[in-house]
């Protein structure tokens, strides 16, 4: 795919989540773009790959705008020629979608304007066109690749690991700026959100003091190809600083810890991590800030009966 040589002007992002999801979609798109909003599309400068998020569906690197279909074409008449290019119509999540004959006519009407030679069926430029209620937009195309529905298919699980959807919004929720940053997963279990992190290219390295579990978690990264570093240590034995650190503090059965071991547990993150994203089933708020921590944001995960409480601390 060919990459247009306009820089685009800044970024439109169009989101999809489940209802028991909103919570979530809402707490990583505050960390990601500093945007706390209902709305299900956000404007922003920084440019991310939307297949970083499990709830981005589209991006759109803005490149031409007018306040009616009418302007947008004037504006497109300007362009420079793009030869074998396809123009997408962009539902907006806000709004009714549109009619397939509606859009298809938007579609044609705007790809008639444009310099070079349209291409239907193997298009080496993909552009698309946004009514955001304020403006039209037409940008360069991006959707979401959807990466973490494969590592769903892991040689090793168990039923109480993080969904893949929710690592990868918690990995986020951690590291919104990837560059440079260093995080820890010191509880990784089966090495869900270190799949997520690494999938990503974030440099991340996990620990469990569980020494059975650590051959599925290679096999697991080995499956999907991504090299990280997994050792067996407790939580209380970590050194070294970090940028953040995930835990999602045990819970079930065969891993239950008392409120003074979950003490310990975020005493010591706080001791390496200058952020810590806490996933957890209970109410840890006194914990937290027992353990020293100050709450900057949280949300609810729900699925049926069962809710996860994802907590940012620093």
């Amino acid at each position: 795919m060919k990459t247009i040589t306009i820089e685009p002007s800044s970024y439109i992002y169009t989101f999809t989540f489940e209802p028991n999801e909103e919570g979530l979609c809402a707490l990583e798109r505050r960390a990601l773009f500093s945007v706390d909003s209902e709305s299900g599309i956000v404007e922003s400068t920084y440019e991310i790959n939307p297949s970083r998020s499990p709830f981005i569906k589209e991006r759109l690197g803005i490149i031409c705008e007018g306040e009616s279909i009418e302007e947008l074409t004037e504006e497109v008449n300007k362009l420079e020629s793009f030869d074998g290019f396809k123009i997408v119509f962009v539902q907006n999540p806000d709004h009714e979608r549109v009619g397939f004959k509606k859009l298809r006519k938007i579609e044609k009407e705007v790809g008639l304007h444009m310099k070079g030679a349209a291409e239907l069926i193997d298009p080496s430029i993909w552009l698309g066109i946004l009514n955001t209620g304020e403006k039209w937009v037409l940008g360069e195309y991006s959707k979401n690749e959807a990466i973490w529905l494969k590592h769903q298919w892991k040689p090793h699980s168990y039923s109480t690991a993080l969904g893949t959807r929710v690592a990868r919004a918690v990995v986020n929720i951690a590291a919104p700026k990837t560059d440079g940053v260093k995080l820890i997963d010191p509880c990784c279990g089966i090495g869900t959100v270190l799949i997520e992190a690494l999938s990503m290219g974030i440099d991340i390295i996990g620990s469990d003091r569980n020494p059975l579990i650590l051959s599925g978690v290679r096999e697991n990264m080995d499956h999907f190809g991504l090299n990280g570093e997994v050792t067996c240590r407790d939580v209380r034995d970590v050194t070294g600083n970090y940028d953040a650190a995930i835990i999602d503090l045990p819970y079930n059965l065969c891993s239950v810890i008392t409120v003074e071991e979950q003490l310990e547990m975020l005493q010591s993150a706080r001791r390496f991590a200058s952020k810590v994203v806490i996933v957890t089933v209970e109410d840890v708020d006194p914990v937290i800030l027992e353990a020293g921590f100050t709450i900057t944001d949280r949300c609810e995960v729900t699925k049926a009966n069962f809710v996860r409480h994802v907590i940012v601390c620093k």
